[in-house]
């Protein structure tokens, strides 16, 4: 569990990864490799009971890029879904609001409440959807999200200066209203595309912070990061 207080979004201390960060990337192909090697164990973990996965892509991603994870959830009994709204451009207002819309719908069309997982900034829409509409969200779980806004990340460039800042104002307005849904939040230190030090969840005092080593790109194949949500959401 977690009880540090939260942090501001202005905070000196974190900083966007540089282009030499991003080398760090290169671990994706290590990562593949760890997958191969631990299918088998993969194939042994906890099973769900059906209840509907949705999983949000990240920044300039899509639904593609996280079919390996969807499939393996699939596997072990989960009822996964895409996004379904193309490519992730972060537009943070309209996506959210469509993410929100889908799970709605998914949770009327299921009859329950939708577990969601959420990669980079698609966790941002999994955590404001469970922060806006708790009633449809069961649990979820990001995968290196930034949680204090793009400014820590090393897309931040396509941002005006002024968009920043008006993010950051959103945060901070957001992190007035708890999350009332639990919470896995995992990072890496090895992350070259997002400063690890915003990716844990220091605003919720229940979250549970799960640190791997994968990179940034690698952690919709990493192994140690499939385990853990196959027992997350089998609970």
């Amino acid at each position: 569990m977690n009880a540090t207080a939260a942090t501001c979004t202005t905070d000196r201390a974190f900083a966007a990864p540089t282009l030499a960060d991003g080398l760090k990337e290169l671990r994706t192909g290590w990562d593949l490799m760890r997958l191969a090697a631990r299918t088998p164990e993969l194939l042994r973990s906890p099973r769900g009971d059906g209840r509907a996965v949705m999983v949000v892509p990240g920044f300039r991603a899509n639904d593609a890029s996280l079919l390996p994870l969807r499939s393996f959830l699939a596997q072990r009994g989960h009822d996964t879904r895409p996004w379904g709204l193309g490519t992730n451009t972060g537009g943070l207002d309209a996506l959210l609001e469509q993410t929100q819309e889908s799970v709605r719908r998914l949770a009327e069309e299921t009859g329950r409440a939708v577990n969601i997982v959420g990669w980079s900034l698609g966790g941002v829409y999994a955590r404001e959807t469970a922060r806006d509409q708790p009633d449809t969200v069961h649990r979820i779980a990001t995968l290196g999200t930034p949680l204090l806004g793009p400014r820590y990340t090393l897309g931040h460039t396509v941002y005006p200066e002024a968009e920043l800042q008006r993010i950051e104002t959103m945060i901070d307005e957001r992190h007035q209203r708890p999350i009332n849904v639990p919470i896995k939040a995992i990072y890496s230190r090895n992350d070259g595309i997002v400063d690890w030090r915003t990716c844990p969840d220091h605003h919720t005092p229940s979250a549970e912070n799960v640190e791997v080593s994968s990179s940034h790109i690698g952690m919709g194949l990493d192994p140690t990061v499939w385990m853990h949500l196959a027992r997350w959401l089998a609970t």
